[in-house]
């Protein structure tokens, strides 16, 4: 723009001094429209440079933008995930005193019960006290007299009762040792062999059960002491000799319970 007022200043000035010629002119106007030109390329080039400079510049604030956007949104998870944790420690925090409070109570728990259990366990202890010796007293007033025969037998009578199988047989065997001609001996032959067929010693019962069999058939012993011995023959697996004894019983106390349950073992063999 300069150049083409240069320019024309100095047509100007030519034609004032009436020194221009024809040529001179159309020179000059050659030169002046190659100026034009110049000046309108210039300034499309310029406009070409001004949309560039401007496009990146857009390019770099959106760039800018973006990357700002990112930053916020990072820091806005990030903020997030501390209000997250932060949460969460609360929570736990929550939840570590309640653990607490929930383990001091089942201590103090556990102590009253404990308490509880030891009192009643020395009530217990004291009744139970109280009881053996109400028990020793009255076992005092009732046991049998084993300073004579019906005492002893009596007091094995008691001892089988109560599962004292040794006990009982020693005091059996005493009886009918110390009194043989007692009329209760046969039933202390029987008592005998009685401890040894709860003790499942069969062997034993048999020949205990033989003395009141061969020795008292009168007695009322007899029928059972024949029912035990097939019994045993049975449990030994002898179940030939167990028929003929329970045979036998069958024979000879034909009218007895005993007979009866003899039957039926018969049929069983």
């Amino acid at each position: 723009m300069v150049i083409l007022q240069r320019v024309i200043l100095f047509a100007l000035f030519c034609s004032a001094a009436g020194c221009a010629t024809r040529g001179d002119l159309q020179s000059l106007e050659s030169s002046t429209n190659d100026a034009r030109r110049r000046i309108v390329r210039l300034e499309k080039e310029m406009v070409g440079v001004r949309q560039m400079a401007n496009d990146e510049v857009q390019i770099s604030v959106q760039s800018l933008r973006n990357e700002m956007a990112a930053m916020r949104k990072g820091t806005a998870d990030l903020q997030a995930a501390q209000d997250t944790i932060r949460v969460d420690m609360q929570e736990m925090s929550g939840k570590a005193d309640d653990l607490k409070i929930l383990v001091q109570k089942s201590v103090e728990d556990g102590k009253f019960q404990k308490d509880e259990m030891d009192r009643r366990l020395v009530a217990l202890e004291d009744r139970l006290s109280k009881l053996e010796k109400k028990l020793g007293e009255q076992s005092m007033a009732t046991a049998p007299n084993v300073s004579t025969p019906e005492g002893v037998y009596e007091a094995g009578i008691a001892a089988f009762k109560a599962g004292e199988m040794q006990k009982a047989r020693d005091l059996f065997t005493r009886f009918v040792e110390q009194n043989p001609s007692h009329a209760l001996i046969p039933n202390g032959h029987y008592w005998v062999g009685e401890t040894y067929y709860s003790e499942k010693n069969y062997e034993q019962a048999i020949l205990a059960f033989q003395e009141v069999i061969k020795n008292y058939p009168k007695s009322d012993k007899a029928p059972a002491a024949l029912l035990k011995q097939g019994m045993s023959f049975k449990n030994i697996g002898d179940k030939k000799s167990a028929r003929y004894v329970l045979t036998k019983l069958k024979d000879d106390y034909p009218q007895s319970e005993d007979a009866k349950k003899a039957r039926v073992l018969l049929k069983e063999l």
